[in-house]
């Protein structure tokens, strides 16, 4: 799956240590596989949980998919 960063999202896996950092591309790049979850409330948003991690992502096309937002489990639901 090809997938398009925000730059709320880019600069959060800048910031990331490289374990973790290549925990989430690899999760990204798996997607539609892994554990995801369609968003209550915000149609065609969906959530990919990587540990503690939350991906928020919406499809563009078929096998392309926008990176909304990377954060904590307890903050990225915060201004949805």
């Amino acid at each position: 799956m090809r997938a398009t960063y925000s730059k709320q999202a880019v600069k959060v896996l800048e910031r990331m240590d490289g374990v973790t950092k290549q925990r989430i591309r690899e999760g990204v790049k798996k997607i539609p596989a892994g554990n995801i979850v369609p968003l209550k409330g915000a149609p065609g948003n969906f959530r990919l949980r990587i540990g503690d991690w939350r991906i928020l992502f919406a499809y563009v096309e078929k096998e392309r998919a926008y990176i909304k937002k990377i954060s904590p489990r307890g903050q990225v639901y915060k201004g949805v």
